[in-house]
């Protein structure tokens, strides 16, 4: 009877059934009345040993029926924002969920990857039922490499720098072998992702290993120009992209290793000690030749639709962190020429007070649009001269939060920072019946766009929020004229 569901990889499954063939063996996976699910399917060899440092290599192919029942584990990462920590540097798998339904002709297939700062987050934290379910498609998420693992650099080093992104690279090849034998069309792949997710979609776009890897693109969060205020760096602020021969500098004599022999001889637990000071994808490298930002400004891009989006108040999330005690009002013109230098006169007078006694939520709101708002309507017009572009901004400012501990904020967190995940994951939140309609104009909006490179709307950018559903008048709203002038 088991063999009546497996499918080759060549031809389309017929759903309903636990096992599938891959490329590489059978699999058996888990069916409720709405989805299929396939967890901890290995896409890269184990990267121990002499394969940490280097691009993944092929799995092994295996005998028998592998389980696929459970999902693929947390790469190896320090606790942040609530996560549990991790040592498990054989970490290279994705997880697979598609329709129970047979499949009438094949699926859209949308590959999630995963944010958490590249230092931290995991595929198996995003159920996808939702998406999957209600959109008809096959939803993939994978894991890649973080921190000192995913994008460490020494000079000599093949690859430094740019391991993580080879790594969902490979996942996407997977997609291509695979995406039938789960009922999907391996022609019409949507890679989508959010923070370092959606960055690593910026950082796809610009690569020309990409290529053929997919067809459409969603970049929630992650502009490809997004820059954050340099620690003790007066009036600076730097982007999330590093050149390789700075990585391969900042490796050097790491953990008093002379070379990269010795690094691979470490166990996890003392890489983890220098994870952080390893959170920058490196350009200059065969995965990715140029920077994401040069390649955006100069069309260097491959040339797909592409949806990109941000919460209405993306900063309130890390402002805490950053500043986690008040800022006292009368500090805030201090506060302002340690970020802006020569300009903080300018930004006060775009951003005042509010009487409040604590700055932190006028810096939360500044620095959202200068370094989240803003640098998303760049990408989005640059993109935009060779590619359909939609835009959309997630607003509802009643959202719960995801993550645990964090303490009040003045005027509160609103559309924090990764808030829109809620609308299109099930992570386990309590909805009200107008946030549920938000979810499900969200979820039909992504898969719409999956199956058309359409999300549905005709403004520029589609204003997501209980009872305010319609076009943003975005590049107002955060006084994108007023920050183009001064950077």
């Amino acid at each position: 009877m088991t063999l009546a569901v497996i499918t080759a990889p060549g031809a389309l499954a017929e759903g309903g059934g636990p096992v599938v063939r891959t490329d590489k063996g059978l699999v058996r996976g888990a069916v409720t009345e709405q989805v299929r699910t396939f967890g901890n399917i290995p896409f890269a060899a184990a990267p121990v040993g002499e394969n940490r440092w280097r691009d993944p290599r092929p799995v092994t192919a295996w005998q028998g029926v592998r389980d696929a029942t459970t999902p693929a584990p947390f790469c190896a990462q320090n606790s942040q924002l609530g996560q549990p920590s991790s040592q498990v540097e054989d970490c290279l798998y994705l997880n697979v969920t598609t329709p129970a339904s047979s499949a009438r002709k094949a699926r859209p297939v949308m590959v999630w990857i995963h944010g958490g700062g590249f230092t931290a987050g995991a595929a198996s934290m995003y159920d996808a039922t939702w998406l999957a379910a209600k959109n008809d498609a096959v939803v993939v998420t994978v894991n890649y490499r973080l921190g000192v693992f995913g994008f460490f650099g020494h000079p000599g080093l093949a690859g430094s720098g740019a391991f993580g992104l080879a790594d969902q690279q490979a996942a996407l090849r997977w997609v291509q072998r695979n995406a039938r034998a789960f009922g999907g069309d391996a022609r019409n792949v949507t890679v989508f992702g959010e923070s370092a997710g959606g960055l690593s979609v910026c950082a796809q776009l610009a690569s020309p290993r990409a290529a053929g890897l997919f067809a459409k693109a969603i970049i929630q969060s992650g502009p490809c120009g997004l820059a954050l205020p340099a620690t003790g760096a007066q009036g600076e602020f730097t982007h999330v992209w590093r050149s390789r021969a700075d990585t391969e500098k900042a490796g050097t004599g790491t953990l008093g290793c002379a070379d990269v022999a010795c690094l691979r001889a470490k166990p996890v637990s003392e890489l983890l000690a220098v994870h952080e000071l390893f959170a920058s994808p490196s350009f200059d490298t065969a995965v990715l030749p140029i920077d994401p930002v040069v390649a955006q400004r100069t069309g260097r891009t491959h040339r797909v639709p592409t949806l990109v989006g941000t919460t209405h108040d993306e900063m309130t999330l890390f402002a805490p962190l950053f500043w986690p005690q008040p800022v006292p009002e009368t500090s805030y013109g201090d506060q302002l020429a340690g970020l802006f230098g020569a300009d903080a006169a300018k930004v006060g007078a775009r951003y005042p007070v509010n009487g409040n006694g604590d700055a932190r939520d006028e810096i939360a709101r500044l620095l959202t649009d200068r370094s989240w708002a803003c640098t998303s309507q760049v990408t989005r017009e640059q993109l935009g001269r060779h590619s359909r572009v939609s835009g959309y901004e997630f607003s509802d400012p009643d959202v719960p939060m995801i993550f645990p501990g964090f303490p009040p904020f003045p005027g509160g967190y609103k559309a924090y920072h990764g808030s829109e995940l809620l609308m299109l994951f099930d992570m386990g939140q309590t909805l009200t019946p107008a946030q549920r309609k938000v979810s499900d104009y969200m979820i039909a909006a992504w898969g719409r766009f999956a199956r058309t490179g359409d999300p549905g709307w005709r403004a520029a950018v589609q204003s997501l929020a209980p009872g305010s559903t319609g076009p943003a008048d975005f590049a107002r709203d955060h006084q994108c004229g007023f920050w183009s002038s001064i950077l």
